[in-house]
């Protein structure tokens, strides 16, 4: 028989805030260029456009195995780019997870993709999930 995880909604919750709290007090760091295969792959040609620091907590308690995250303050980009990816860390710089950075559709949305140094760098919308099952 093939795998078949099912989750309850107490379980996945319990995952997303497990997860978050790890984001308590670290960093998004916003990129250009191509998203590595995984968070365990060093970030190496692309740009660093911008640095965003998160609270603690950095994401609202889980329902329905989703976590938003808090209030992040905008930020000065560092650079002039495309955002196009981002990765997550914990605050002793430990990358957890990368995803996509875009004005819809995507990991995070931000106000603009399009970076000029100086320039405020707003995230609207960062939401992380586990999928019910069959999702």
């Amino acid at each position: 028989m093939a795998l078949n995880t099912q989750a309850s909604s107490v379980a996945r919750n319990a995952m997303m805030d497990a997860l978050a709290a790890l984001l308590a007090g670290g960093f998004l760091d916003i990129y250009d260029g191509a998203q590595p295969a995984s968070a365990d792959v060093a970030v190496t040609t692309q740009v660093k456009l911008a640095r965003l620091a998160l609270g603690t907590p950095a994401f609202s308690p889980s329902a329905a195995g989703a976590a938003s995250a808090l209030a992040i303050a905008p930020v000065g980009a560092l650079a002039n780019g495309t955002a196009a990816w981002f990765r997550a860390l914990k605050s002793d710089g430990t990358a957890l997870w990368d995803g996509s950075v875009g004005l819809a559709g995507t990991n995070i949305t931000v106000n603009s993709t399009g970076f000029v140094v100086g320039a405020p760098v707003t995230i609207s919308a960062w939401t992380i999930t586990e999928p019910a099952a069959g999702a």
